[in-house]
């Protein structure tokens, strides 16, 4: 990583794995998830190291309450004592918890602690945006954003040909969140699983055979490095995303030559 510009402002994650790695070890799946947890830990603030502007971990999803009972029970109280161990680090790091998902379907003390963390957390001068999405499924974050719209067409107050791109995104759950630059994916399976489906259109993609246990800054590093070495042309052809370049690097000389003067 040879200059800041390589560092994607928008990191998501899905962080896969956990319970293969205790299978693979002879352990139960609660080892695992608590293991897992450790990494949340390790690679936010890794994350913040590296100026990552905004950070979205993949923490539950819509499908994950399909599990048995005794694990999702398991899942909430193990996120309650991430939420209590990382609260004032993430305070001391000026780094701003978020959630996203139907969060309605969450445990009463799993959203009480969720929304003291996040309150606790939130600064004028962030360093860092984290998004946990829990109980979150890309459809369904789809689905509620028409839902929004046609209630706002049935009032009168939209027309249908007033739905644009741009619209249509401030009825995401979080349309402050930049799309990602970059997904990881833990774990070897090369899928995005219901996560961030209208904002991944364009996102890299760096899937790692690691299991997310395993996965520590290293890994984060060489996933970043595999970003940078990526050329992004966004439906464009190589001779625009060059003639872009050369127009911002001419205007950045000329606004440095002016600092001189």
């Amino acid at each position: 990583m040879s200059s800041q510009q390589a560092i994607p402002r928008h990191i998501a994650i899905i962080m896969d794995g956990n319970g293969r790695w205790a299978k693979h070890r002879g352990l139960n799946r609660t080892r695992g998830h608590e293991e897992g947890a450790k990494r949340v830990d390790e690679i936010v603030t890794a994350c913040r190291s590296l100026g990552v502007e905004f950070l979205t971990l993949y923490t539950f999803s819509t499908e994950n309450w399909l599990r048995p009972s005794l694990e999702v029970n398991m899942l909430m109280r193990l996120l309650v004592r991430q939420l209590r161990a990382m609260d004032k680090k993430l305070k001391k790091n000026n780094i701003v918890l978020s959630a996203q998902g139907t969060l309605s379907k969450l445990p009463s003390f799993v959203r009480k602690e969720l929304n003291r963390v996040i309150e606790y957390t939130q600064t004028e001068q962030p360093k860092m945006h984290l998004s946990l999405a829990l109980s979150y499924g890309g459809r369904q974050e789809i689905l509620d954003g028409v839902e929004r719209l046609a209630h706002l067409v049935k009032l009168g107050k939209l027309k249908p040909s007033q739905i644009d791109e741009k619209m249509f995104r401030q009825q995401l759950y979080h349309p402050h969140f930049p799309d990602p630059d970059l997904l990881i994916r833990t774990g070897g399976e090369s899928r995005i699983s219901n996560f961030l489906l209208w904002q991944l259109a364009y996102s890299e993609i760096v899937v790692v055979p690691e299991l997310w246990p395993d996965f520590h800054e290293d890994e984060l590093k060489r996933a970043v490095e595999l970003f940078a070495g990526r050329n992004r042309r966004f439906g464009k052809t190589q001779e625009q995303v060059d003639q872009t370049k050369s127009r911002s690097g001419n205007k950045k000389q000329s606004l440095n030559e002016g600092d001189r003067l």
